[in-house]
């Protein structure tokens, strides 16, 4: 099925099927149980069809020499604040930053748990009231697509202080409770040089069970990292939309390791969908990456294929997630399947505090590595 973008959607349920409530990950993995830190993950390695289990904290084993890691360095936002539409309480969902001053907002519902639910868009001219006095008034869809995410400005108030003072992270129903801002940012996390508020609305979330730690051993054993931007919008967590267009960076410093690890037998491998999207919105059709800033608006899909990354560390997605097809393109539809069937099998966790899975070309095996018992690689009762 195709949308009006010329996107094929994802269908409605897989072979694998839909994913048990009980698997969604509540709270993280650092607040499980006694002496555990972020990366008390388990890890799902697929090599095509080829499927192991491992502890996260076996990574740098995993990867070899020569290797290179292309890591987001976006900092999470605190992007969810309480408003007041008519007399109405609203939460806003701080998306996109625009060129214009204007932001991409979502409003939703408060859902009386702590979490929100959708919420019909517009009208045009509709004002928000906003702690401290300021306003928000919606002017116009972001796309044609739909009304759940606005262009709107904010008088009387700049966004940056808003979220600093008023805003939390954006939190989903299946999270036991409110986290600070800290839990939400990874390890790669840098501040905006620009000081304008830009971040990602939503962690990029497969980077957080790295450690500094585990950067050292990494580093160590030859495996390098290539920084790039990438700031992440609302994700559409009702309808599964596919992305819209936001903004990135590829430095040239990572656009030239990316190429000379391509051109040597290292293998690029991007950590997280925001990176995949970052850095094959940068490559040509040649496959050389060249330094690039701005928006991109590239929906990674199989048609399409990727020109660069030859691996992927991602989190485990639902059924109909538009990030699936960018994991199919990469490792084929036939590895995702099998590895979605082991991971609920398994009962590994899904979402943004849940369990990991690296995706490795099915001729690349590397050294090896005693695949971890049910018992040895199991996540901590929640």
């Amino acid at each position: 099925m195709t949308s009006a973008l010329g996107v094929t959607s994802v269908e409605p349920v897989r072979r694998w099927g839909r994913v048990p409530e009980e698997l969604s990950a509540r709270v993280p993995a650092e607040q499980r149980g006694p002496g555990l830190e972020r990366d008390a993950v388990r890890l799902l390695v697929s090599r095509g069809t080829e499927v192991t289990h491992h502890a996260f904290a076996e990574l740098p084993q995993l990867l070899r020499a020569g290797d290179l890691l292309v890591v987001n360095t976006s900092p999470t936002l605190a992007a969810a604040v309480d408003g007041w539409a008519g007399h109405a309480r609203v939460v806003v969902h701080f998306s996109t930053l625009g060129d214009d001053g204007r932001w991409a907002v979502e409003l939703r519902d408060p859902d009386g748990r702590g979490t929100t639910r959708a919420r019909a868009g517009g009208p045009a001219g509709t004002e928000v009231r906003l702690p401290g006095g300021g306003r928000l008034v919606l002017e116009e869809p972001l796309s044609a697509r739909g009304e759940r995410l606005w262009w709107a400005r904010a008088d009387g108030a700049r966004v940056c202080e808003l979220l600093r003072d008023h805003g939390r992270p954006i939190r989903y129903s299946y999270t036991k409770r409110d986290q600070p801002l800290s839990v939400y940012q990874t390890v790669f996390a840098l501040p905006d040089p620009s000081a304008d508020g830009s971040g990602s609305a939503e962690m990029p979330s497969a980077a957080r069970p790295f450690t500094h730690r585990m950067v050292a051993e990494l580093v160590s054993r030859g495996v390098q990292f290539a920084p790039v931007t990438l700031h992440t919008g609302v994700a559409s967590a009702e309808a599964h939309e596919p992305p819209y267009p936001e903004r990135f960076a590829v430095p040239e410093a990572s656009a030239r390791l990316i190429n000379a690890v391509r051109a040597g037998d290292g293998r690029v491998v991007a950590v997280g969908t925001t990176a995949v999207r970052a850095v094959e919105s940068a490559a040509g059709p040649d496959g050389v990456v060249r330094a690039a800033q701005g928006w991109t608006d590239l929906v990674v899909t199989p048609e399409r294929g990727v020109r660069v990354v030859d691996g992927l560390v991602t989190g485990l997605h639902e059924p109909e997630a538009s990030h699936l097809l960018m994991l199919e393109a990469v490792a084929g539809a036939a590895a995702i399947d099998r590895g979605y069937e082991e991971a609920l099998r398994r009962r590994y966790l899904w979402h943004e505090f849940g369990d990991v899975h690296l995706l490795l070309p099915a001729e690349a095996v590397t050294a090896s590595i005693a695949p971890a018992t049910p018992g040895e690689a199991a996540t901590p009762p929640m």
